[in-house]
């Protein structure tokens, strides 16, 4: 993946907080956590994967029961993401986005890149007919470390990884993360891979501004809605993915870019990540779908770019075959 080295970028949605298991962003909230997002060069050691317990990991990770997402007290709301489950390292760099002002920048500098890839799914979805008059870009991307404090979605530390807040539609993210969970499940970390995962956040702000986080009921097994509310959002992912390339940001995007999502979409399935760290699959216990539904709604997605509706996993009779 290359990025237009003319692009203006726009740093204004962009910023650091956190560091050094301090509290970041200093915004108030009840409980919190999060889920992964590709982004950058890890510090410190490799922390260990674990598997959570189902309600820990529905209701810490995830946070998307119905009393969450429908709740605007934000005493105990959390966020939605990519991956589910898993732990790392606390160490890690906040982001310095002063440097960021072209698209050359964002070829030669991990920060920068997250600021590029942000422009781009913001131009794209602001484009989308389906969501004129309700369209919003997130309030902002939040790089940190260690720990964070959101607005409305509680305190997170780097053990949970990157997130959505619904609350305060904004999207943490801590670095480290990523380093630890691609090289422990067998994964890489690749600016497009970091893509993939950001542009699933983002689908996640995108099914909140649609209310579709509302429709959860069901929180765990292979056709939860909390499985269909992540496998939409990887859908969305490849609904960006198949416009990006000439959209002014990105430069373009190779076949190995692709092949390294599916290849990231493979990691995070709830049987790769259940098989990697137990030995074991338990379906009953899925919050995310399998790595080959991951695989097909981001495949999915990417044959119709123009399309909220075809993306609809919660209609879907089949989960297996978009």
């Amino acid at each position: 993946m290359r990025f237009n080295p003319k692009a203006r970028l726009d740093t204004s949605r962009t910023s650091g907080g956190g560091g050094g298991g301090g509290l970041g962003g200093g915004l108030g909230g009840g409980r919190g956590t999060r889920i992964p997002i590709p982004g950058g060069r890890a510090g410190g050691g490799i922390g260990t994967v674990v598997v959570l317990l189902l309600f820990f990991l529905l209701s810490q990770c995830t946070g998307i029961g119905p009393q969450v997402l429908g709740d605007s007290g934000g005493s105990s709301s959390v966020g939605t993401g990519t991956f589910g489950g898993l732990q790392a390292t606390d160490a890690g760099e906040t982001g310095d986005f002063g440097s960021c002002q072209t698209g050359e920048d964002a070829n030669n500098d991990e920060n920068c890149a997250l600021v590029a890839l942000e422009n781009s799914m913001t131009g794209y979805w602001d484009s989308q007919a389906d969501l004129e008059g309700r369209f919003q870009p997130e309030q902002s991307v939040v790089i940190f470390s260690g720990q964070v404090e959101t607005g409305g979605c509680g305190s997170a530390s780097s053990s949970v990884g990157p997130f959505y807040c619904p609350a305060d539609q904004t999207i943490y993210l801590d670095p480290t993360f990523f380093d630890s969970i691609f090289e422990q499940l067998g994964g890489q970390d690749t600016t497009f891979v970091r893509a993939y995962v950001l542009a699933h956040e983002y689908g996640h702000h995108i099914q909140n501004l649609l209310g579709t986080m509302g429709q959860v009921r069901t929180q765990q097994g292979p056709d939860s809605d909390a499985v269909r509310l992540e496998l939409q959002a990887d859908c969305y992912a490849g609904m960006w993915t198949a416009a990006a390339e000439g959209d002014g940001f990105i430069q373009d995007i190779t076949d190995q870019d692709i092949s390294e999502g599916i290849s990231a979409a493979k990691t995070v399935g709830d049987d790769h990540i259940q098989s990697s760290t137990t030995g074991r699959v338990d379906t009953s216990s899925f919050t995310h779908g399998s790595s080959e539904q991951r695989i097909a709604w981001f495949r999915h997605g990417m044959t119709t770019p123009d399309s909220i509706a075809a993306c609809d996993t919660f209609r879907s009779q089949n989960l297996d075959q978009p």
